[in-house]
């Protein structure tokens, strides 16, 4: 049988395979039995007439025949899922589903926000997504994401929605147990709150690796989203984005927030979604409901 008339579910199935280095994951993404995913991958081999991956304890690794054949496969996969993304941006009616993404830490702020828009537009369903990883809106993963970071990619559309201040913060106790923290250049007597991964690109998280010392680190979060919670149980002293520390009487600011630490808040679109009219709704809605 010729090459041509391979199946593409075989073809997907081996890029699968090389994309998650053994069967049993395989079979897993493909939700089916791992002798599903063999048999399909000894076919495709004996069609093809080549070995596709060399057989290991610890996996499957692509052969130089296994590797061009799953960058075509990937390729396709990504021309496929940017098809999808522009036609699930199609909508001309202010109906539909919107789909949001952002960072962990912008949950708080963006949950009022985003009922407010409901209210205005009750036809729009909204599905929301934080997390540490970005969503590839070129692959429809997304409609829109707002982040503090800026992209570079040139098919996104990138408009800054503010400059948002940050400082230290902790609680009543704290502040009656340890002071105030005079100067950022002497930080002796306090107990402060970090995170596990050093997030040093993060303008604050890079001056806290640097400056505080690590015995003075008492208590350490997976994600900034800890921080609120962490301080108000008087756990120690935290940057926390002003913006946020507004929403929450208990929380009180250590320090004048240092200007080098401003963060720049984006909103970005692929362009190809960026007209619908569900997306310009809630770019117009969103801007003029952030605080500046």
């Amino acid at each position: 049988m010729s090459a041509q008339k391979t199946d593409w579910n075989d073809i997907h199935v081996a890029y699968t395979v090389a994309r998650h280095g053994t069967l049993t994951a395989a079979a897993e993404h493909l939700n089916v039995h791992h002798s599903t995913v063999l048999r399909r991958i000894n076919a495709l081999e004996k069609k093809l007439g080549t070995t596709l991956f060399h057989r290991h304890a610890r996996g499957y690794v692509p052969t130089e025949a296994g590797r061009l054949l799953t960058q075509v496969a990937e390729n396709t996969q990504n021309e496929f899922d940017l098809l999808l993304g522009q036609l699930q941006g199609t909508d001309a009616e202010l109906s539909g589903t919107l789909i949001i993404t952002t960072v962990n830490s912008m949950t708080e702020n963006l949950m009022p926000l985003l009922a407010d828009f409901q209210h205005q537009y009750p036809q729009i369903k909204l599905e929301f997504a934080a997390e540490g990883r970005i969503f590839k809106l070129e692959h429809g993963e997304a409609h829109v994401s707002i982040r503090p970071g800026k992209p570079n990619d040139p098919d996104y559309v990138v408009q800054q929605l503010g400059e948002y201040a940050t400082t230290f913060y902790g609680n009543r106790t704290y502040v009656e147990q340890h002071g105030l923290i005079e100067s950022l250049d002497n930080l002796d007597g306090h107990r402060f709150i970090s995170t596990i991964e050093s997030y040093s690109i993060v303008t604050f998280m890079k001056w806290m690796n640097e400056q505080v010392p690590t015995e003075q680190i008492y208590f350490r979060c997976n994600d900034f989203t800890g921080f609120v919670p962490a301080v108000k149980a008087g756990l120690g002293a935290a940057p926390i984005s002003c913006w946020l520390a507004e929403k929450h009487s208990e929380l009180i600011a250590l320090t004048p927030p240092p200007e080098n630490w401003n963060y720049k808040l984006w909103l970005v679109t692929h362009r190809d979604m960026h007209r619908t009219a569900k997306v310009q709704a809630f770019t117009r809605f969103l801007k003029e409901a952030l605080p500046l």
